[in-house]
């Protein structure tokens, strides 16, 4: 089993599709994150980072000692040549840690226009072997995000034929795609929207029956199914349980899937991928990956041929976020509240490192003072009685009624 001591330099990495997310990974534990700006990210649905956003979370990141990483890993065409060169020049000048890139004229644009960035191939780039790997190193990669379709045997082989210095970075948990490495060309083909681009309209989550031509309006199912049938859905990744034997195939860095999630789902998962890697109890753990909206779980392809597909297609969530805090003072807890909840509610806390505590809502009041039963936006600022302390930016959430939601 791998040792503490080797647990303690992998380096978890986090998505932020936005300012708060990217405030909330970092309090739950992530040592770094990676984003988008405006450009050439995979990601055009979230929410992603204006420069000046940019700017002011690098600092926010570098103050708290984390790192940032911009993805530019969208398949450039010759127009976008130009203004990557001078986009990559503004990164290092905000001081970004590195971007991510799967096109070798964009590494040639970053080694010319912003020599000071750090180099990561993007799993895009499809590495499945070590000379692919060392090529990318030889050509100034300081790390390969390895595609998502290798075994643990695979990916030890590949560390073992590499220089030390080249990290390898791997998909721990989250959104799985059905096409090689996230290259697909179905919303392209069905939309006009590419994926490659960053406008992926997810086409493979959608139901589909079989048309025959000369009977229009009448579909059949290609399995007998009363819900339909969902041919290319995929289980999500959760490799939390198998650290350790990632740790032993010489993986440096454990990515988290997300940059189109909430902030609620970024700090939910960094928080149990945290306390997993700090040696938490898993027993504990465990139970709070389904607390986010996610599909059945799957280890991937890590321990052979995947189970990519699954029989239900909706969404598993047992919580709700409920509130953000913003203090706790003198025994009395301001919050931002976020969905509703009532006076007598059982509530969850998701505190940084511990494990999960509730308490019941009592002493409900407006931020003018006025007794409440329920907090439902008439204002964003709510108190109520703290029955322990609580930090900024800790979590309040509450349980589902139903677990199945939309995704």
């Amino acid at each position: 089993m791998a040792s503490f001591l080797k647990r303690d330099r992998i380096e978890l990495l986090a998505p932020a599709g936005g300012a708060e997310q990217l405030k909330y990974a970092l309090h739950f534990g992530a040592d770094a994150v990676y984003i988008a700006g405006q450009h050439f990210g995979l990601r055009a649905r979230a929410g992603n980072f204006t420069d000046e956003t940019l700017v002011s979370s690098v600092k926010f990141a570098h103050e708290a000692g984390k790192r940032v990483f911009v993805t530019i890993n969208a398949i450039m065409h010759d127009e976008d040549i130009e203004p990557l060169g001078q986009y990559v020049a503004f990164l290092q000048t905000a001081q970004v840690d590195a971007v991510i890139l799967s096109d070798l004229g964009a590494l040639q644009v970053v080694v010319a226009c912003a020599p000071g960035l750090e180099i990561h191939v993007s799993t895009q780039a499809s590495v499945t072997n070590h000379a692919t790997a060392s090529m990318w190193h030889s050509l100034g990669a300081k790390r390969i995000v390895l595609a998502r379709e290798l075994s643990l045997s695979e990916i030890a082989d590949i560390r073992s034929h590499v220089p030390d210095d080249l990290e390898l970075e791997v998909f721990v948990h989250g959104a799985m795609c059905m096409s090689y490495s996230g290259r697909c060309l179905i919303s392209n083909y069905l939309t006009q929207r590419d994926a490659n681009r960053g406008h992926c309209t997810q086409p493979c989550r959608w139901k589909y029956a079989l048309v025959e031509e000369t009977r229009p309006g009448r579909s059949f199912p290609i399995e007998e199914d009363e819900r339909g049938t969902y041919l290319m859905d995929s289980c999500d990744l959760c490799m939390i349980e198998h650290i350790d034997a990632l740790v032993d195939a010489g993986v440096d860095s454990l990515k988290i899937e997300g940059r189109a999630k909430g902030a609620y789902y970024v700090a939910t998962v960094v928080n149990a991928y945290r306390r997993a890697l700090d040696g938490g109890d898993m027993a504990e753990i465990l139970p709070e990956l389904d607390r986010v909206s996610h599909r059945p779980y799957s280890t991937g392809f890590f321990f052979g041929p995947a189970k990519q597909t699954y029989d239900d297609a909706q969404y598993l969530q047992t919580h709700d976020l409920c509130a953000t805090v913003l203090a706790c003072e003198s025994g009395r807890l301001s919050v931002r509240q976020r969905n509703r909840f009532f006076t007598g509610d059982e509530v969850e806390v998701l505190s940084p490192g511990v494990a999960v505590r509730a308490f019941t809502v009592e002493n409900l009041r407006t931020e003018w003072g006025e007794l409440v039963d329920i907090a439902n936006k008439a204002t964003d600022t709510y108190t109520m009685d703290a029955p322990f302390e609580l930090k900024h930016d800790d979590i309040l959430r509450r349980k589902r009624e139903d677990e199945h939601v939309k995704g």
